[in-house]
């Protein structure tokens, strides 16, 4: 981060604030634990901090210290966007495109108060005032310990705020597993543990909680995954009937797509999901080694991400969609 940007940002924080924390829509426990995090160390500093959801977030994370205060902007449009309104600071954390909040989006385009973006995804657009931005932390709850660091504020580093931070650490790395996982990240855990993080109940809070239903989900996309042999790729589907004979709520297809990488000589994975709703085939990709899944996303489905892990859409069938991919993929050189 840049000293001078550091500089401003301490003057910008050295008075009490009404402060805003956002992060992507539909967040994960990295966005949530990032949030959370800094929502916690700006109340101890003195601030009037409210995090604002654009959607709900999944059960899984409810347990999330602070998780009871934050707004939900599509449940509460109107309070939200007064909120929006009157801050006179904007934090966005894990996303660095305004169009990732959705409908929130109109609303934020309006707002003068200063922005501050913190993330790690590629190719950043250019709406925040300071920008701590770099691809090559594995998590943006990393970052939020970096910038607390730059503050020099450290010594407020505690129980609460560490755990939010650990959260998000584990589950965008896999449970430590993917390539970004360094030294200093495990340094940083480790001085989290110290804090009082109880590392051993988290994963279980995280991953242990499943209801039948998502169980019998997991094994239906399961059974439709499909292999790629000659291409090293594998995919599945769920369609909204799917989804809706297993009463889905939000949450419970997260981590499905990670099993495509399970299989033996497997390197690229997708998993395609229906939302009716919203008349889209919502798409989570998935690579190991070289081959960068971010760009993929980028040029032939409206999304993007990270080179190992990224996201998209498509507007057609769900039969459109995957002949599409498969054709796609047949030419790739993986």
């Amino acid at each position: 981060m840049k000293i001078q940007d550091i500089q401003a940002i301490q003057l910008l924080l050295s008075t009490p604030k009404k402060i805003v924390i956002i992060p992507h829509r539909g967040p994960d426990g990295d966005a949530m634990g990032s949030t959370l995090a800094l929502y916690h160390f700006l109340l101890k500093n003195n601030h009037f901090p409210t995090v604002i959801s654009p959607n709900d977030f999944p059960d899984f994370l409810s347990w999330l210290p602070g998780s009871e205060t934050v707004k939900i902007y599509e449940k509460d449009k109107a309070v939200s966007t007064k909120i929006l309104e009157d801050a006179e600071l904007i934090f966005t954390l894990d996303f660095n495109a305004l169009h990732r909040v959705g409908e929130m989006e109109t609303v934020l385009e309006k707002l003068t108060a200063p922005f501050i973006m913190i993330d790690h995804h590629q190719k950043p657009d250019d709406y925040a005032t300071y920008m701590y931005s770099d691809v090559a932390f594995g998590s943006t709850c990393e970052m939020i310990y970096n910038f607390i660091s730059y503050l020099d504020k450290k010594e407020d580093l505690d129980k609460t705020i560490a755990t939010c931070i650990y959260t998000g650490i584990l589950t965008d790395s896999g449970s430590f597993r993917f390539p970004k996982t360094t030294g200093t990240t495990h340094r940083i855990v480790a001085e989290l543990i110290d804090l009082g993080v109880e590392n051993s109940l988290i994963p279980s809070l995280l991953f242990d909680n499943s209801s039948y239903n998502r169980l019998q989900l997991l094994g239906r996309a399961l059974q439709n995954l499909k292999v790629m042999v000659n291409h090293k790729t594998s995919y599945t589907t769920l369609t909204q009937e799917e989804l809706d004979s297993f009463d889905y709520i939000k949450g419970d297809t997260e981590g499905v797509v990670n099993y495509g990488l399970s299989i033996k000589g497997v390197v690229f994975t997708a998993i395609f999901i229906e939302n009716k709703e919203e008349g889209i085939i919502k798409i989570s990709f998935r690579s190991q080694g070289d081959f960068d899944v971010n760009q993929f996303a980028r040029d032939h489905f409206q999304g993007g991400g990270h080179s190992n892990a990224a996201g998209g859409k498509s507007e057609v069938s769900m039969e459109e969609t995957i002949s599409k991919f498969e054709n796609l993929v047949q030419n790739l050189k993986i």
